[in-house]
């Protein structure tokens, strides 16, 4: 939850921004920061009379990347998505303005409910276990069938080449990551193992996934969502500055890497985390299976092992810019530097996965082969 303000921001200028714009927001306000997220740091705010919002802002300091830290597109999405039965919070106000506490920022809904942080949902009954996985991958399917055209989002991203776009994107990005000097150390961050062989098997086309267009959210995991308190039903998905249009894959890929990563070590993966060893996780065939039966007609498990892989890798890159956030003292997380040491294990995992796939595709397999 919320405690000490690690960052912390001109709550007078603050106050002042929403008594003109935002007047339903009452001050004085108590100004707290949670512990999660390493990107943008986010705040919750109380008001005189009980009333709880959540703040996200950018980080402050000079950026390593202009790709990343989109708060503006995390509001954007999810005023968007108020209008469907895609479960978000009330998006109440986005600032630009920089003069006011420094960074642009916006203002949402608190959600009052669960968040799962331990994927093995330690004192959870079996059963219950079982729904809440379910839910997660019936409220992904349900967000993917959602109409971006409808509800205002045809600009929100380019409808095709996804895959090719992401490959660019973190090729510049990481190579900027990588040159990251430590404040004290003044040591690099260095590369991820097998960068350029990797980038070289997903540039390949006829590996690649079929072309497909969807929102997608970019960090799909259950500590991205909201739970209820009593009931096994989603009430909020959070975090999302890495959405964009895209293909559903990365979606999928990213909400099972807990179990193509259960072979690291404990440090990375709950040792509970292991279908048969928690009683109620279900294993990624049950996950795969739900979403092809909520999906409307496509079923992604041909393909899953391309994406797999590449989920991986890019679960490196977004660790080595933790760790370039930690060694420039950017970082906004208590967090932060246990996920900055796992970006060379994780470039090793996934270069594992992609020589599996290279194996796969020496036989006749290709990408549309099961994982």
């Amino acid at each position: 939850m919320a405690g000490r303000v690690r960052q912390p921001i001109d709550i007078k200028a603050l106050e002042d921004h929403l008594r003109l714009n935002v007047p339903e927001i009452k001050t004085p306000l108590d100004v707290k920061q949670f512990g999660f997220g390493q990107s943008n740091p986010t705040y919750l705010l109380t008001t005189p009379d009980g009333s709880r919002y959540v703040l996200r802002k950018k980080p402050p300091g000079k950026l390593l990347s202009k790709a990343a830290h989109k708060v503006e597109r995390e509001y954007r999405i999810i005023a968007a998505l108020g209008q469907t039965d895609v479960p978000v919070p009330k998006a109440y106000h986005l600032c630009e303005d920089e003069s006011v506490i420094g960074t642009p920022f916006y203002i949402m809904e608190f959600l009052d409910g669960r968040i799962l942080e331990d994927a093995s949902m330690p004192g959870i009954p079996p059963e219950e276990r079982t729904e809440l996985w379910k839910a997660a991958i019936h409220t992904l399917a349900k967000f993917h069938r959602v109409d971006f055209r409808a509800v205002g989002l045809s600009s929100f991203g380019q409808h095709s080449g996804f895959y090719d776009r992401q490959l660019a994107t973190w090729k510049q990005i990481c190579t900027m990551q990588e040159q990251a000097v430590d404040v004290d150390t003044k040591e690099p961050v260095g590369r991820i193992p097998h960068f350029d062989d990797m980038l070289a098997f997903f540039s390949t086309k006829h590996l690649q996934p079929r072309d497909r267009a969807t929102l997608v959210h970019g960090d799909y995991k259950l500590d991205n969502m909201v739970f209820h308190k009593t009931e096994p039903r989603v009430i909020g998905i959070l975090d999302w500055e890495m959405s964009t249009i895209g293909h559903p894959l990365s979606d999928l890929a990213n909400f099972l890497n807990g179990f193509y990563t259960v072979a690291l070590q404990p440090k990375y993966v709950s040792k509970d985390f292991r279908p048969g060893v928690t009683p109620g996780i279900p294993t990624p065939e049950d996950v795969l299976r739900w979403y092809a039966d909520a999906a409307g007609g496509w079923d992604p498990r041909p393909e899953m092992g391309w994406a797999a892989s590449f989920s991986i890798f890019r679960s490196a890159a977004i660790a080595q810019g933790i760790a370039a956030r930690v060694a420039t003292r950017q970082a906004t997380s208590e967090q932060a530097k246990s996920y900055a040491d796992a970006f060379k294990p994780l470039g090793e995992f996934a270069w594992s996965m992609v020589q599996e796939q290279q194996k796969k595709t020496a036989g006749g397999g290709g990408a549309r082969t099961k994982l």
